[in-house]
């Protein structure tokens, strides 16, 4: 199903006029066009007939890979927060750090940025309008198509995402320009919404989607289809949104009933969808394009992407680029080398703040090692006189807690300062001298002394060490998120094949806890974010050593694997399936037993989980609540494309960037909140008599403070 409509994305890129989709969109459509001949491209007139309207609808699939083909994926969404900061390389560098370089104006190396690839600001508003004018026609159109169900259909996908991309837009920019029907020729004059406007209209366009979509029918492409539940999910947090502290200065007369439909329609997705058995078969257990992990109940909408190079447009998927350390010839000093055989390169955009390893529990949030990579194994190097041989672990890192003492003494570091591995009396680390890990074994090494090119520990003498351990200026070791890696491409750069998940339902189970906590039902927001703690639980008899990713599918699906047995080779000794739990939590006996997250208070939050809180002075159940949240939402959704909005939504982004992001603790301010409108579109725009703004009007369009 998934891979006919990718197909016919292709096809409809080539068909449709540019004008008519909105300017260089990807597209896609159903099974019922796929004998078409690929003749010529069709006028505006085409959107005239059934026929058209309907391609037209299926087109906006389209419209949402953008967000993965280059780096504002991350830049947008990741940057600048609690959760993740730079590593060494600086692209995007001024997403991070809030500097000067962050402004109206496009960043370029002329204008202080490291590269050509650094986001322009304007990026994500022109792209965002390009699938609304899509919308804007079918919805304009739609009396056209005289088959009520099918009128219905394109109407429900137009609404959902004018209104998804109106979301974004409000989100990021705060006060956009609605613009809810067709454009006539070239238009320079519009009037910039208030964000009281901009909200109303993302709630009725969702709102208008979640009436007019069928229940759970997957009309177009299997899985990736839009739903009345992808529907609920994001009018849930439209509304939301709109209750929440950023919409503070005019959500007063709505608050409540806005929390109160949004738990409604967050109860209809989570009666309609079901989640997945295990944290690991959303991620970890992807083993190959359209495989069972991209099909799955919970994801209420994804990104879809194979391996037809017909489907990748000017941008691919490139996420895989992104969560990685630079495991190569950085501070693995040439032992483990990258290529396809690894579901991921290191180009270390994304490090993990200290605050992204602390709010889990180490001993029983098993989502923490089935999403973080700590072992890469040697697959160039060998060296006889340290015995080192492939296929051994070459880079680890162990995520101890801050309270443990085991390696104050020990020396660690990248492969260039040279780590020892003995205490100050001359002894061998316990950890090193046992089988690697088993069911039965919590050791890393069959070999006693081993040396281990590069390892790395957070904690020593009670001091966060972490980002010390680096072969360049800024830290490039860290333990990566596996969200985004595939095994299945064809060439060490080529663009990754597998879908991306926009949403899934544990959000949703998050989103009605946090209403729930916010109408001050706190039994109810407890019984939903145990539903996810539950979840998130070791499982009796799993192996907590164990680890797993997509660079699976390399064996699973991959021709390379089967074709060159040199790639096999390098394949087997770099995937080494452990992790170094036991290492991490070295007063850990090995078990195989369930482990337990629910048994909190609302008074009494895990341990972490009050460390957290206490460093940002909160205080108040209604503050403990919503940053609990907070919380469980990074333990839940690392990485997953939204924690900037998430933390300008709750007015918790200065804060919190500021107690846990160093490199973004000294620029970011209030007025980062919102984006900035972009200097373009300013530029760009005229009065209606023609004449250009004056600095006076351009002023009045901009954010405060840029």
């Amino acid at each position: 199903m998934k891979k006919n409509l990718l197909s016919y994305i292709a096809y409809l890129a080539a068909v449709l006029p540019i004008g008519g989709v909105g300017g260089g969109l990807l597209t896609s459509c159903s099974n019922d066009f796929l004998d078409e001949n690929l003749t010529t491209k069709y006028s505006t007139q085409y959107f005239d007939t059934q026929e058209g309207l309907e391609a037209l609808t299926v087109s906006l699939y389209g419209n949402i890979r953008w967000w993965f083909g280059y780096e504002w994926a991350y830049a947008t969404t990741l940057y600048g927060t609690d959760e993740f900061t730079n590593a060494n390389d600086l692209t995007s560098e001024p997403w991070n750090t809030y500097d000067n370089r962050f402004s109206p104006l496009n960043a370029t190396p002329a204008l202080g940025a490291a590269n050509k690839n650094c986001p322009a600001v304007d990026a994500v508003w022109n792209q965002l309008y390009y699938g609304i004018a899509s919308c804007n026609t079918i919805i304009a159109k739609a009396d056209i198509i005289g088959d009520e169900a099918v009128r219905n259909r394109c109407l429900a996908h137009a609404y959902f995402l004018r209104g998804y991309n109106y979301y974004r837009l409000t989100a990021q920019y705060g006060r956009p320009v609605l613009q809810l029907m067709p454009a006539e020729g070239v238009v320079r004059n519009f009037t910039q919404a208030t964000e009281e406007q901009a909200w109303a209209q993302v709630i009725s366009d969702l709102r208008q989607a979640y009436n007019l979509f069928a229940g759970e029918e997957f009309t177009y492409g299997g899985g990736i289809t839009w739903t009345k539940a992808t529907a609920a999910h994001f009018l849930a947090k439209a509304l939301l949104f709109r209750a929440s502290e950023r919409c503070n200065g005019f959500n007063a007369a709505t608050k409540e009933a806005d929390l109160r439909e949004a738990v409604d329609v967050c109860s209809y997705a989570i009666g309609a969808r079901t989640l997945a058995p295990n944290y690991s078969d959303l991620y970890a257990n992807w083993t190959g394009i359209d495989c069972e992990a991209e099909q799955l109940s919970e994801i209420l909408m994804a990104a879809g992407f194979n391996n037809s190079s017909v489907t990748q447009g000017r941008f691919g998927n490139r996420t895989y680029n992104y969560f990685g350390p630079q495991f190569g010839a950085g501070f693995g000093g040439g032992w483990t080398r990258r290529g396809v055989w690894i579901g991921e390169m290191d180009f270390q955009r994304c490090r993990p703040t200290e605050y992204t390893y602390g709010v889990y529990d180490h001993v029983n949030d098993a989502r923490l090692w089935k999403t973080f990579k700590t072992v890469y194994g040697v697959n160039a190097v060998v060296d006889d006189s340290k015995g080192v041989a492939l296929g051994d672990p070459g880079a680890i890192m162990i995520l101890n807690s801050k309270n443990d003492h085991t390696y104050d003494a020990y020396t660690f570091g990248a492969y260039t300062q040279g780590p020892t591995f003995t205490d100050d009396a001359g002894r061998l680390p316990e950890w090193k001298k046992e089988a690697r890990q088993t069911p039965t074994s919590g050791e890393l090494t069959s070999k006693t002394g081993q040396w281990v090119p590069s390892a790395s520990v957070l904690y020593q003498n009670g001091r966060y060490v972490a980002p010390d351990f680096k072969s360049t200026n800024v830290c490039n070791f860290f333990a990566g998120i596996n969200k985004c890696t595939d095994g299945t491409r064809q060439s060490e750069k080529g663009d990754a094949y597998r879908d991306v998940p926009m949403a899934r339902l544990a959000e949703t189970y998050l989103v009605r806890a946090e209403c729930y906590v916010r109408l001050g039902e706190y039994d109810k927001a407890k019984a939903d974010i145990d539903v996810i703690r539950t979840r998130a639980q070791w499982k009796q008899g799993e192996n907590r050593s164990y680890y797993v990713d997509g660079s699976k599918a390399f064996e699973l699906s991959n021709a390379l694997y089967k074709s060159d047995a040199s790639n096999a080779t390098m394949y087997e000794n770099s995937n080494l399936w452990m992790n170094t739990y036991y290492l991490s939590n070295p007063d850990q006996p090995v078990t195989t037993d369930a482990s337990n997250l629910t048994n909190w208070t609302w008074e009494s939050l895990p341990a972490e989980d009050e460390a957290i809180l206490t460093e940002l002075g909160v205080s108040g159940q209604l503050e403990r609540a919503v940053n609990f949240i907070l919380n469980e939402r990074s333990r839940e959704l690392i990485g997953e494309w939204q924690r900037w909005e998430t933390l300008s939504r709750t007015m918790t982004l200065v804060a919190r960037a500021k107690a846990f992001n160093p490199e973004a603790a000294a620029g970011v301010q209030d007025r980062h909140v919102y984006r900035p409108i972009p200097q373009t579109f300013i530029d760009g725009l005229k009065n209606e008599d023609g004449s250009d703004l004056t600095d006076a009007q351009k002023a009045a369009w901009q954010n405060p403070g840029y």
